[in-house]
């Protein structure tokens, strides 16, 4: 049983995205009941509220804007392009590097807002858990390549 911070996102939802014509409502439940981890735990503040009122009114697009706001607040929007028929989505953390240094996370569909629902889902499934510190782990077994040595040589 995978423990929390190891939380998994199933693969069928990001094939369920890519053969989907358009975003539905059904979709969009799917997605936030297997993928959002912040939102449920966010009550009925000011975003969440305008994200249940973009979802009512079926304005996808903005709800997917919506939940990378809540759900990734420290990715952005990179670049939205479209050529040849499909919308290209990259979302990163540090959208300031040039293109060739930065890690973005890429997606893509016919349809604009499936296109930044994939990359937002591909986003959270590969940043890491929102539980873990900002302070790295530390190991506690010792190398045994770094073992200390005294070496006192006062002579």
């Amino acid at each position: 049983m995978p423990l929390p911070s190891e939380y998994q996102i199933p693969a069928q939802l990001s094939e369920r995205l890519r053969n989907a014509d358009a975003v539905t409502a059904d979709i969009m439940t799917d997605v936030i009941g297997q993928v959002c981890r912040r939102l449920p735990s966010l009550g009925q503040n000011e975003k969440s509220f305008r994200l249940e009122r973009l979802l009512e009114s079926g304005a996808w697009t903005d709800a997917a804007l919506a939940l990378i706001e809540l759900e990734l607040p420290l990715w952005q929007i990179r670049r939205i392009a479209y050529d040849e028929g499909e919308w290209h989505c990259a979302l990163s953390r540090q959208r300031e590097l040039p293109d060739w240094l930065d890690s973005a996370i890429e997606a893509r569909h016919a349809d604009l807002a499936l296109a930044m629902v994939s990359a937002f889902v591909e986003a959270r499934r590969l940043s890491p858990s929102m539980s873990r510190t900002s302070v790295p782990l530390v190991r506690q077994e010792a190398d045994s390549m770094s073992e200390p040595v005294l070496c006192d040589n006062l002579g």
